[in-house]
């Protein structure tokens, strides 16, 4: 595991030196990391959502090949990035559905062909978003170590060593926020 890592930090600083094909011998080291990233924005999702892990993994690699000048100061760093991608992907995804649902292009159909069906709602990454989002605009940490927390996995120990900070306040600011989120998304 620990040779893993070092290979990754190796590969993402070729990377970051401007070794175009470093991304192409990184993936096979990541991929599994990134699908669990994945597997983690979706628990809170019914089963027939549109997108699923392995096609979020894909686009954030579509997204990872675009990006011509990339500074990465450790894997942290790199999964950090990958957990925010992906969270902007799903916030755009749902905004596309939100505006199929609302009808885009559809005529409308008269009341008397609607039926009463309790739809399970799904979760909303939108809202999310903008919570994470007012959460910076307070406190930048407690926004990144939510992000780190939630959607990378890592610990309040590994988060404490990418932010600089000791894992006691990484373990406030999880309190912190997690109290701060649950009352902004509350509906």
């Amino acid at each position: 595991m620990n040779d893993d890592r070092s290979e990754i930090t190796r590969r993402l600083i070729a990377w970051s030196e401007g070794d175009e094909s470093a991304l192409e011998r990184l993936m096979p080291l990541v991929e599994k990391e990134l699908r669990r990233i994945a597997e983690r924005y979706f628990e809170r999702e019914d089963s027939g959502h549109t997108l699923q892990p392995t096609a979020l993994v894909n686009e954030l690699y579509l997204r990872l090949v675009g990006r011509r000048r990339v500074s990465w100061n450790n894997r942290a760093h790199f999964f950090g990035f990958a957990a925010d991608t992906m969270r902007k992907i799903l916030v755009d995804h749902a905004r596309i559905r939100r505006a199929e649902k609302r009808g885009k292009g559809v005529r409308p159909l008269p009341l008397d062909y609607v039926t009463e069906v309790e739809a399970p709602q799904p979760f909303d990454f939108p809202a999310l978003d903008q919570a994470l989002r007012r959460l910076a605009e307070i406190d930048p940490r407690q926004e990144r170590v939510v992000v780190l927390r939630a959607f990378t996995g890592l610990t309040h120990e590994e988060i404490a060593g990418v932010l600089g900070v000791t894992s006691r306040t990484v373990k406030r600011d999880w309190r912190t926020a997690r109290l701060w989120l649950h009352k902004e998304l509350k509906p």
